[in-house]
């Protein structure tokens, strides 16, 4: 079986590739796409945040399906099932065949994102998995970093047609091998398979504030990774100001990422998500305070710091509540919520932005706090007291 430190490292690899080339694509592939098929940027982002909803509907099913028999073959999978979508992007000259494109993307991504990847890893090391959880969100921490360039390289070089064949061969050649050969399956593999039954878990008063502040701070999350260097420039920010700030926004993940792995690990993982929850109000009351030409980088590095954790406590929260039995199910569960937040957060916030402008930040830290509220109203359950 392949080491702890070899599996963050291979997951870390597919999950930076996964996210570079299909959550992160629309940001720069969205307007040339558009103004070659002859369709407004508004469809296209239509298209993406169905494909955000079809990867919320199928979570559950997956998160089973890796209970049941473990996350290699269906993070293979995952690697054919968005090759396939960045194919048929690529051969889109109309907009029934975009929708099919993102029809496939949104089934890939819901095979292969963050949640399938913590799913394997609890499959794999139980209790155990918080470091690795933490270890493969450090490192595609960068997908953004990493793939726009490369996505906007591509285009300028190739064309975006050819930037989409080139993400589907790197998934073909690169994503496929590693998923399919050098993850490992779990010791108990047989035994779970021949006595897999489907399981009700109740969704209780637990589950229902973990959902909702998922959701909560995943919305925002989504805002403003959509509007963020927008919003900086209604608040007085000037361009220059606004894009140097959301420059932070990476590093700051990073960092934050780093301190859950070392000061934060010996901490509940509740700890962490509240943390994570606060961090963006906090930032806009600097903002309204000091205003943006001096407070845009100290509001975009502190939200960047609590998306940062949060991406790690949507993995580790439940694992720590409930345990590893049905923990892909249960994060499918918990994760709808948030994916379909994510879908409504850009077309939502860049109406009220139009409307309202950086006063829209009451609205994203309302949220943050609402969620905060709820993670507070959380029980500190032990696995075996939740079950």
């Amino acid at each position: 079986m392949p080491s702890r430190i070899s599996v963050i490292i291979i997951l870390g690899s597919t999950q930076t590739l996964a996210w570079g080339s299909s959550y992160y694509l629309p940001a720069i592939l969205a307007d040339p796409i558009s103004r070659s098929l002859g369709i407004s940027s508004t469809w296209f982002f239509a298209a993406f945040s169905a494909s955000l909803l079809i990867a919320a509907l199928i979570g559950p099913r997956v998160g089973r399906t890796i209970d049941t028999y473990g996350g290699r073959e269906v993070l293979a999978l995952s690697s054919i099932v968005i090759a396939a979508g960045l194919v048929v992007l690529g051969l889109s000259y109309t907009p029934l065949t975009l929708a099919v494109a993102w029809l496939l993307l949104g089934i890939g991504m819901g095979l292969g994102l963050y949640d399938a990847a913590f799913a394997m890893l609890g499959r794999i090391y139980g209790m155990e998995a918080r470091s690795a959880i933490t270890g493969i969100s450090l490192l595609a921490g960068f997908a953004s970093t990493i793939g726009w360039p490369l996505t906007a390289l591509g285009v300028a070089e190739l064309g975006w047609r050819n930037t989409c064949f080139a993400w589907a061969a790197a998934h073909l050649l690169i994503g496929l091998p590693l998923n399919l050969f050098l993850l490992p399956k779990p010791h108990d593999i047989a035994k779970q398979t021949e006595a897999a039954q489907p399981v009700h878990i109740p969704f209780d008063r637990n589950m229902a504030l973990l959902a909702f502040a998922f959701a909560a701070g995943w919305m925002v999350v989504a805002a403003m990774a959509a509007h963020l260097p927008r919003l900086l420039e209604a608040a007085g920010a000037t361009t220059l100001q606004a894009v140097a700030a959301g420059a932070l926004i990476g590093p700051a993940q990073v960092a934050a990422r780093i301190a859950e792995a070392s000061v934060l690990r010996q901490h509940h993982p509740l700890i962490s998500a509240r943390l994570a929850m606060i961090a963006h109000p906090i930032g806009a009351g600097i903002l309204a305070f000091f205003g943006a030409g001096g407070a845009s980088g100290a509001f975009a590095a502190l939200h960047g710091a609590g998306s940062g954790i949060m991406t790690i406590a949507r993995g580790t929260v439940p694992l720590a509540m409930f345990g590893p039995e049905n923990y892909g199910y249960r994060l499918g569960i918990l994760g709808a919520p948030a994916r379909m937040a994510q879908a409504a957060a850009p077309l939502l916030f860049g109406v009220l932005i139009d409307q309202f402008g950086s006063a829209t930040l009451i609205l994203s830290s309302a949220l943050s706090m609402a969620g905060l509220v709820a993670l507070c109203l959380v029980a500190n359950a032990s696995p075996k007291q939740s079950a």
